[in-house]
């Protein structure tokens, strides 16, 4: 095997990918094994439609089925990638997947798939994905192979979806999605605790409850069934990447400040105040480290020495950048990236 073979991350549901053979010569084993398998056991659409539909009647595959985005000023509801799955395990016969082709330069070719083995109809999707993440200060190379794991299939996630719907016919989904409205209907929740669980969905994504009834135009506490069902397609846009937090809501911005002596006296009181210190994160704990070994490697010095003298002796040798709070870790951050640049 070379190490450009294929990695497979095929979701719990599916078989492995089947790889089809050089072209004018003979189908592999396993090919022509699906292949014959469809053809023997072929899906009773009836049977399948049914199948389809009491999977959507459940109020969880309902809920985290529908997603929607704004198109030229109007709103339009589509299935998302969970109810896409849930199609296309029950219509059978089908072999959908996310498939990790090679990496490369800092990056990975994959390919989205669905193939529908009876009638011999395939959709692929290949892209790129750059092994990169995002942190409040910007962009950062990914090392750690979960991180790199869950941003290919994050990003793969939408075109599986899209080659699973371009497989199934459209009168079936949009059968699906109609049960599901249905469903939400039947079983919209909109007690303190199901409030409260949408509440902790958005803020996951940044997003206010005071934002949240500026769209809906009411308290959460007064929120009716069908907005709930519509703040419930809201979030499943933004989780699956549909859409972005900023599409459905306004920034929530500062106060406006008080004027005159009023307002002089409130930033009077914030600038002398005591401002209490803000633990610092995890990972930029990681990157300031790394930043300060490769500054250490150009001064020829021990990190402890060349953190000294970039603290002017706020920190001892003993002390490590743990003892920053995370405003002083940024002041660290900006005067590494300032000295490595002048180094290099």
């Amino acid at each position: 095997m070379t190490s450009n073979a294929m990695m497979w991350m095929d979701n719990r549901f599916t078989t492995p990918p089947i790889n089809p053979g050089p072209v004018g010569g003979t189908l592999p084993a396993e090919v022509e094994g699906a292949i014959l398998m469809a053809k023997r056991f072929p899906r009773d659409q009836e049977d399948a439609i049914e199948r389809i539909m009491a999977a959507c009647r459940r109020a969880g595959l309902a809920r985290g089925g529908l997603c929607c985005w704004s198109r030229g000023g109007s709103e339009i509801n589509g299935p998302t990638i969970r109810l896409a799955e849930a199609i296309a395990q029950n219509w059978g016969n089908i072999q959908f997947g996310i498939h990790e082709v090679k990496r490369h330069g800092g990056g990975s070719t994959v390919k989205a798939y669905a193939w529908d083995v009876e009638c011999n109809t395939r959709q692929e999707k290949v892209f790129q994905v750059p092994h990169m993440g995002t942190t409040r200060w910007g962009a950062r190379r990914l090392e750690d192979q979960g991180d790199i794991c869950d941003t290919v299939v994050n990003q793969g996630a939408r075109r599986l979806r899209a080659c699973i719907l371009g497989v199934v016919p459209w009168d079936v989904v949009e059968a699906a999605m109609e049960q599901c409205e249905e469903t939400l209907a039947a079983h919209a929740d909109t007690s303190p605790t199901a409030l409260a669980r949408l509440k902790e969905a958005f803020a996951a994504f940044g997003v206010t409850q005071e934002q949240v009834e500026a769209r809906i135009g009411c308290s959460m506490d007064a929120v009716t069934p069908a907005q709930a069902v519509r703040l419930g397609k809201i979030h499943n846009s933004i989780r699956d990447g549909m859409t972005g937090p900023f599409e459905w809501f306004r920034s929530a911005g500062p106060p406006t400040p008080p004027k005159g002596a009023a307002g002089l006296k409130e930033r009077l009181r914030k600038e002398t105040a005591p401002h209490e210190p803000v633990p610092a994160v995890g990972e930029d704990l990681q990157l300031v480290r790394q930043q300060l070994a490769d500054l250490a490697a150009l001064r020829d010095e021990s990190p402890g020495d060349c953190l000294f003298s970039l603290q002017m002796g706020k920190l001892s040798q003993q002390q490590d950048i743990e003892a920053l709070d995370a405003v002083g870790l940024e002041r660290l951050h900006a005067r590494l990236s300032a000295e490595l640049a002048k180094g290099r």
